[in-house]
């Protein structure tokens, strides 16, 4: 079990060094801005949206390793995915982080997002690799306020 936190660490601070989509998406159709108080934490997410799916997807913004690489982590696995796949994915990351459901009945579904499951022993943490999803979620709703994690 150690090494496999081991390797979860890893690849967390793997992706808050050099994150993924990491830019301004200057032709993005949608995007919302989210902040979490309690650490600063602070990104905007970007969308271009084909049809219902997510043609490109991108963030910037400051935060915490967790936050960072859950962000990097979330672009990579979103790409691609209809609007209804993106919030499918979420409820059950958000529910892996919080504990309410284990990662080893996710594991398929989450792919490479399963190691952010050794984040519900740290509730705290939880608003820091959850920051960037809810973002998201108010970019696909179009909602114009800044998103909080409070």
């Amino acid at each position: 079990m150690a090494d496999l936190r081991d390797l979860y660490q890893e690849v967390i601070l793997e992706h808050s060094k050099a994150p993924r989509n990491y830019r301004e998406l200057k032709d993005a159709d949608h995007k919302a801005e989210g902040f979490n108080p309690l650490c600063g934490d602070h990104f905007t997410v970007y969308l271009q949206i084909e049809g219902d799916s997510i043609r490109d997807i991108s963030f910037q913004g400051s935060g915490c390793a967790i936050s960072k690489a859950s962000a990097s982590m979330m672009t990579q696995s979103l790409k691609g995915k209809t609007k209804k796949e993106a919030e499918e994915l979420f409820r059950k990351f958000h529910q892996v982080v919080t504990g309410k459901a284990s990662s080893n009945g996710n594991a398929t579904e989450l792919g490479k997002l399963a190691v952010f499951s050794g984040v519900s022993e740290f509730p705290v943490r939880v608003k820091c690799a959850t920051l960037a999803w809810h973002t998201l979620q108010a970019a696909l709703e179009g909602k114009q306020d800044a998103v909080s994690t409070e």
